[in-house]
């Protein structure tokens, strides 16, 4: 056998990193099951513990030894008995006929013994169907009458693992690949220094709950009737503050399944009882489908005296027009939105690449070129400035190597929480300093994961225009309306921007094509943009007729 290289082993190393982050970090929250699993691996033969990682990193819980071969790990049938011996991996447990199927071929399957006539020329789902069909029960691999000579090794630590993985990542929809993804420079991240305090978890009955909510949105997803989901978390209660917002959030969800299924009352029902940010100007929506105006007016005003969001109020107003008519009530008052200059352009098309592209090319000038940014220019520039800000090591925010932004990105006192950092950040803007900064952090930094930096369009031509040509005070009042909502003011901005940089000088420019309107997000920067005298337009798009 040849000499292994070191990289051969990475995946086991990434695992040993993890048992040593987690006993670091999270010893007070490991069960005595945990605690053991932990000791007892490290004790294990190197090519056994290899082996189990392999497992635990593939898809499923049970493995034919046929199909296993590692070069590394050498001889699986060696390298599988201290794994057997310690409970880790079985050969006995009973397996559904379902999970059968997907072990075997088709072959292989209508090899089986079970009395289903002219098996062999059935295919794969029609032949389970009649497996199925003859109520079948769950028996052990060798059990299973004319199942192929082989072994099947059955791992019994998946939960023990999946919460090894979520004490790690702070989540679940991370996984190990994110090793990989960082040694082969796929992914990078920014080098965060982590203190005592950065830990996700504080609990262990915190790990229980985010397990638990978790595995009830995997049957949410799953089909399962929303009643039974509900059925599942009746009576649950936490007090973590962001695992609480997993919990509303997931209340949120099935009421809008609710909704997709005609289930109306049961809908509005779920989202009165609800603390999602959403589920008040659902709730009025409901009402009013229901034919409840009453109900929905007094919804809506109570809560346009303390809306949620820019984006709740938006909908709140435009509710409470519709029901004062209805009603026969007074208009509410509601500040007029702000003029945009419109035009309509005749263009021949469609284009391949875009009603975007199309406008591009026609406005696009030597000395006045055009670029489609979208949301990566304005939230590029503002990641940049305020990199720092968003990195910095606050407890409750980076908890691993792995996070492209902070995990209380979203909570409302994200901003608050790190004031001082912001203040600083836009005082550059105020004395001259962000366009160095900027340029900076976009060569220091470049490639790092970024919530907001979008390195596959800003290039330095791009970035070089953008310093030139916006002013400052125009970048300063974007800031500041990103930090007062992140997650609505991040998305909404105009499609394109045009520079003149002879004249120092740009304008944003919507686009819409046929048929197409503006959303309300876009209809709030647009707002927003026209208040403050920035230069923006929208520009309707019809094709030329054909010949």
């Amino acid at each position: 056998m040849p000499e292994l290289l070191a990289t051969d082993l990475y995946y086991l190393c990434n695992f040993e990193f993890v048992l040593d982050w987690v006993g670091a970090r999270y010893a007070d929250l490991l069960s005595a099951d945990e605690h053991a699993f932990v000791r007892a691996f490290l004790q294990q033969p190197e090519a056994s513990r290899a082996l189990l990682v392999r497992l635990i990193m593939r898809k499923g819980d049970h493995f034919r030894a046929s199909r296993l071969a590692y070069e590394e790990v050498g001889d699986i049938e060696q390298a599988v008995q201290p794994l057997i011996e310690q409970g880790w991996l079985v050969t006995d447990q009973p397996i559904e006929i379902d999970t059968l199927a997907r072990l075997l071929l088709k072959r292989e399957l209508a090899s089986l013994n079970l009395g289903v006539s002219q098996a062999g020329k059935l295919g794969k789902q029609a032949l389970l169907e009649q497996i199925v069909a003859q109520g079948v029960s769950a028996r052990p691999w060798s059990e299973w009458p004319g199942i192929p000579s082989d072994a099947l090794y059955s791992l019994t630590i998946s939960p023990l693992c999946e919460r090894l993985r979520l004490l790690f990542f702070g989540n679940l929809s991370q996984d190990w690949t994110e090793f990989v993804l960082s040694e082969l420079g796929v992914q990078q991240y920014e080098q965060v220094p982590f203190c005592s305090e950065s830990r996700s978890f504080h609990r262990a009955a915190d790990v229980d709950d985010y397990i638990h909510l978790w595995r009830c949105r995997d049957q949410l997803e799953a089909g399962v009737d929303v009643a039974e989901v509900l059925a599942l978390f009746t009576d649950f209660a936490t007090e973590n503050p962001w695992i609480e917002r997993r919990h509303q959030r997931l209340r949120f969800q099935l009421g809008q399944q609710l909704e997709r299924e005609q289930r109306l009352e049961d809908a509005l029902t779920l989202y009165l009882q609800c603390q999602h940010s959403e589920a008040r100007q659902r709730a009025v929506r409901l009402h009013e489908r229901l034919n409840q105006p009453e109900q929905a007016y007094a919804l809506a005003s109570s809560a346009l005296a303390a809306p949620h969001s820019a984006a709740e109020q938006q909908l709140l107003e435009r509710a409470l027009k519709r029901l004062a008519r209805t009603l026969s009530q007074s208009m509410p008052a509601t500040l007029p939105e702000a003029d945009t200059p419109t035009r309509l352009l005749t263009l021949p098309g469609p284009d391949p690449l875009g009603v975007e592209h199309a406008v591009a090319e026609h406005l696009a000038r030597p000395e006045a070129p055009v670029f489609y940014v979208e949301n990566g220019l304005i939230c590029s520039l503002f990641g940049l400035l305020c990199w720092d800000a968003l990195f910095a090591p606050l407890p409750g925010a980076f908890f691993h190597p792995f996070q492209s932004g902070p995990a209380d990105l979203h909570d409302a006192e994200f901003a608050s929480r790190r004031a001082p950092l912001f203040a600083d950040a836009l005082a550059a803007i105020d004395d001259g300093r962000y366009a160095i900064i900027i340029k900076q952090r976009w060569q220091s930094k470049y490639g790092l994961q970024s919530p907001f930096v979008f390195w596959g369009l800003l290039d330095e031509p791009l970035l070089n225009l953008a310093l030139r040509c916006i002013p400052a005070r125009h970048l300063r009042l974007w800031c500041e309306r990103m930090l007062k909502d992140i997650r609505a003011n991040r998305a909404g901005m105009p499609d394109l921007i045009q520079f003149w940089p002879g004249e120092q000088r740009y304008c944003m420019v919507e686009v819409k094509g046929p048929g197409d309107r503006l959303q309300d997000n876009q209809r709030r920067w647009l707002t927003f943009c026209a208040e403050h005298d920035m230069p923006v337009e929208v520009v309707h798009v019809q094709w030329e007729p054909s010949a």
